[in-house]
């Protein structure tokens, strides 16, 4: 039977064929992941002898003539909003503009901008345009019913549209019965580029309290 001695010296041995196996094991495995490296690498640079031979050779670029620009980015700019202020800026309508010498002083007062014949005047006054669309000023203040007026041309000549009815009123309700918003309404529309002209509308459609207006044919 052998002694304890023996076997101590049995496991002693497996435990250091176990360790040399451990070993020869993580060096198989370097010596893998070296060979792939190097693999790697060689492949790279085939790939770019390959870009050499297919270009030639090639040369860096002077960098004399470049601006080297060092000062702060200027500032983002809201391109909407600044298109939205400049329409503002152009539907600023004066309540001092006199548009009574630019009127036509038959019966019923008309406009028609130079260059615009009077054959335009008599279309508009029979209904030749259909009326697409209107907007309706009672009961509103002067400085409400201009702002609204010009939006009102503006989106409309945006839309493509020809024809318009602005009813503004007789002045009745006024005090004095005086139609003060109808004259300021006149001068407005005579200020407005996009109108080429402007008649009473017929009894049917507001007679001395509306405005049949024609605007300028595109956006």
């Amino acid at each position: 039977m052998p002694s304890p001695e023996s076997f101590v010296k049995i496991n002693a041995l497996q435990d250091l064929k176990k360790v040399r196996q451990k070993l020869a094991e993580a060096q198989a495995q370097e010596q893998a992941l070296a060979a792939a490296q190097a693999l790697a690498a060689k492949q790279r640079e085939a790939e770019s002898h390959l870009f050499v031979r297919a270009v030639g050779q090639v040369q860096r670029l002077p960098d004399h003539d470049q601006v080297s620009l060092t000062g702060p980015s200027p500032a983002p700019v809201a391109h909407q909003r600044q298109l939205d202020n400049e329409a503002v800026l152009r539907d600023c309508l004066s309540d001092e503009f006199d548009a009574s010498t630019l009127l036509d002083t038959d019966d019923a007062l008309s406009f028609r901008r130079p260059g615009i014949g009077r054959d335009v005047i008599h279309k508009l006054r029979k209904g030749d345009w259909s009326i697409q669309r209107e907007i309706d000023l009672h009961g509103l203040r002067s400085d409400e019913a201009r702002v609204a007026l010009a939006e009102f041309i503006r989106q409309a000549h945006r839309q493509g549209l020809r024809c318009l009815r602005v009813v503004h009123g007789k002045g009745l309700g006024s005090p004095g019965k005086t139609p003060v918003l109808k004259s300021k309404v006149h001068s407005w529309l005579v200020q407005k580029n996009q109108v080429m002209a402007f008649v009473q509308a017929k009894p049917a459609e507001g007679g001395a309290g509306a405005l049949v207006v024609l605007l300028k044919s595109g956006a």
